[in-house]
């Protein structure tokens, strides 16, 4: 089994928290992970329809309310007001690290979580495997060419049963539209619902115009909302907000639109190979969707306390990344070069030059190999950055 980061963490505070909660999208290493943390844990599987019904007839008979018993329960969103009986068991016994839950579908279960288990309970979010975790395991010469990366994605499934990545990602597409989709919300249309996540990847790394996407797809303005918090809500979809120096206006601007796995964005765009992806006219946002998302796995798997933005200015001036520490606002400028050019620091330079008064540390991440530091931008490579980020 690959190492996860999160792991080291998850143990720690499961000697202080009676409940640990790992959510993220299906197919992450949730199961596995919690499986083998706590090996003599009890497992159940709330997909199991017989399990799935014991939970519902007699929540305490399942849980075993007053025994003690430790639990791994997974997929929990399959029935969240179990959570409310967990509290209740736990109160009563006091125990550390009594129960692990896991679950792929955010808005299900963090809501019943902060009502039932507020104080109780550490929550991770566990994403497909980082570059960093892969860079120290067996694989790591795989993925040594950022091409390679972003097509085969980082689930862990494809990667140590050798599946090829178009089967892996039109099994788990397939699976996650017609079973977790309607779960969420009882959409007729599927294949309308597959166009949209299609046309939603040609956007990516752009600012989401929803009523121009409603038009695309053919469905009104609601229903584009609405889907996109489905997206949003499995983790196959992030929305990146601009950055302000006033809160509220990062709330009513358009944001970008960013994959957790970059493998399945790739597939949305049908691109199966790395002549497909070099000549593809998305080619520079997706390798910005890699390093970015790279960046936010490294949040959750660190847990720290950074917000991730993007800035953009009314003269067109941009940077690809805005990572928020509190005192320091570190710039991103993410490019798909292998030769450095000075234009490439035009949007990093109009940053610094409007936070002068604040650390602002900036980078410009290329594919190229040379390094070198150019007044107060540091030029570097994608693998040098992702191994150092911290």
């Amino acid at each position: 089994m690959i190492k996860r980061i999160l792991a080291e963490k998850i143990l720690e505070l499961a000697n202080k928290y009676p409940v640990i909660s790992i959510t993220g999208p299906r197919q992450s290493g949730k199961t596995s992970l919690a499986q083998e943390l706590f090996s003599k844990h009890t497992y159940f599987n709330l997909e199991n329809l017989d399990i799935l019904a014991l939970a519902k007839s007699d929540p305490k008979e399942f849980l075993k309310i007053g025994s003690g018993e430790r639990m791994i329960i997974d997929e929990i969103q399959r029935f969240p007001e179990l959570l409310s009986y967990i509290q209740v068991e736990v109160d009563n016994q006091k125990k550390d690290g009594q129960f692990v839950i896991t679950g792929s579908q955010n808005f299900a279960i963090s809501e019943h979580i902060s009502q039932s288990l507020a104080g109780r309970v550490a929550n991770f979010t566990l994403l497909p495997l980082s570059y960093l975790e892969l860079a120290g395991s067996k694989y790591a010469k795989v993925f040594e060419k950022s091409s390679n990366n972003m097509i085969k994605g980082f689930y862990p499934r494809p990667l140590v049963k050798n599946i090829k990545s178009e089967d892996f990602y039109r099994d788990y597409l397939s699976t996650y539209v017609e079973r977790d989709v309607r779960q969420i919300k009882n959409i007729g249309d599927l294949s309308t619902f597959q166009r949209f996540m299609q046309l939603l990847a040609g956007r990516v790394g752009q600012l989401v115009n929803l009523s121009s996407l409603a038009n695309d797809v053919g469905v009104n303005y609601k229903t584009i909302e609405s889907w996109l918090s489905i997206l949003e809500a499995s983790y196959i979809v992030y929305s990146l907000q601009p950055y302000y120096k006033n809160y509220g206006k990062r709330v009513i601007k358009a944001p970008k639109i960013y994959f957790y796995d970059v493998g399945l964005l790739c597939y949305l765009l049908k691109i199966n190979s790395v002549n497909d992806l070099e000549s593809h006219f998305a080619y520079g946002h997706i390798f910005e969707n890699f390093i970015i998302t790279e960046i936010i796995k490294n949040n959750f798997n660190l847990r720290k306390n950074k917000q991730v933005y993007f800035w953009r200015d009314s003269n067109g001036n941009e940077v690809d990344a805005v990572i928020d520490s509190g005192e320091t606002k570190q710039g991103i400028e993410i490019k798909v070069a292998r030769t450095f050019n000075s234009d490439m620091l035009k949007g990093l330079s109009v940053w610094s030059t409007l936070n002068s008064k604040i650390n602002h540390p900036t980078n410009l991440v290329y594919t190229g190999e040379s390094e070198q530091k150019i007044q107060e931008h540091v030029v570097i490579n994608w693998k040098t950055f992702l191994r150092n980020f911290v």
